[in-house]
């Protein structure tokens, strides 16, 4: 077939790191985050290395411009699998450096634009996005729209737009149905949603999605009204949301389907508490650490003992009695000589 290019394309530099031709048609879409708030040009540099081995069809910089790095009839070297790339067009967005990988306006904008203009010229009729890994990587039910962290360890596209992609679907199907019949309106599709938990505050619900995704599912996070609802999967076919759902609750996880929606949440890392010593705290000392202020050394029997903390004064620090109660030191240590046990 012959392939077009993108006329939204403002900067154009051939990458050497490509395939030439593809071996597949085109009827995916790819989208990737550069980690880096870059311009078109910028990402071209990189990408015309031939030390990189890396590449993207396309690139959208901050200011919402479009660059070509690989024509659409060759495949780009950029989601880690060559069968994918073969029949996927590649986006490489400008983003922020730091979870959750964010975009800006224009930027997101520029994608929307350009993703619409693909399906049109290449006639993808409509774009089906699943939140199920399965079902993206093997196209089952319709599914056209992939990402890089399918292929790799990688969070890549980030969470920002993982999380929008739903939203980036309906829109351009939105678009491309109102070019096609618009005076029809498009009778919306139901989609089965596996639901492990609802919080109203936001930092249960992230802990939740950090559980799951510990136990390997693909996890995302809407808000409806006043509560944080933590999903894995929408489904068009009931069926595979029974699978998931006993999946689910095989790995000891609640779960039920339901078909509300809602708005898309960025999922934020738990925070962990730093354990810091107190007084009260259980520590070890150091192998041959000396006594504070010091170079003696205790004694040999000291060191394998934990000991509680009786004051502290700066770096400074008391440990009086060990943990069976046996011994009693009053004895000054360097707080960076010193192991929290707990």
């Amino acid at each position: 077939m012959g392939y077009t290019n993108s006329p939204l394309v403002s900067y154009t530099k051939i990458s050497p790191n490509k395939t030439s031709p593809r071996n597949h048609k085109i009827d995916t879409i790819t989208i990737h985050c550069v980690v880096g708030q870059c311009s078109v040009e910028t990402l071209g540099e990189i990408f015309a290395k031939e030390s990189r081995q890396a590449s993207s069809n396309y690139g959208i910089g901050f200011d919402g411009r479009i660059g070509m790095y690989v024509e659409e009839k060759d495949r780009s070297w950029c989601s880690s699998n060559a069968a994918n790339d073969h029949r996927a067009i590649t986006i490489e967005v400008a983003s922020d450096t730091t979870h959750p990988y964010a975009v800006n306006d224009k930027a997101y904008a520029a994608l929307l634009d350009l993703v619409t203009d693909i399906c049109k010229r290449n006639g993808i009729k409509q774009l089906v996005w699943s939140t199920d890994k399965n079902q993206r990587v093997n196209h089952l039910n319709g599914c056209n729209m992939t990402v890089h962290r399918d292929y790799a360890n990688k969070s890549c596209p980030g969470d920002y737009l993982y999380n929008r992609h739903g939203e980036i679907a309906a829109e351009v199907n939105r678009r491309l149905n109102a070019e096609t019949s618009p005076s029809t309106p498009e009778t919306p599709k139901v989609l089965y949603r596996v639901q492990t938990g609802a919080f109203s505050v936001k930092s249960n619900a992230d802990a939740l999605a950090a559980k799951l995704k510990a136990k390997g599912f693909d996890t995302y996070m809407v808000k409806v009204g006043s509560l944080y609802k933590v999903q894995v999967g929408a489904f068009s076919v009931k069926a595979n949301a029974d699978a998931m759902m006993k999946k689910l609750k095989d790995a000891g996880f609640e779960a039920f389907i339901t078909t509300e929606s809602g708005t898309p949440v960025t999922i934020e890392a738990p925070k962990t508490e730093t354990k810091v010593i107190k007084v009260g705290s259980k520590v070890k000392i150091k192998q041959n650490a000396p006594v504070y202020g010091k170079t003696t050394k205790f004694q040999s029997w000291v060191y394998p003992l934990t000991w509680i903390v009786h004051s502290m004064n700066g770096d400074r620090v008391v440990v009086n009695k060990d943990t069976t109660g046996k011994y009693a030191i009053m004895s000054p240590v360097k707080l960076s000589d010193l192991t929290l046990v707990e």
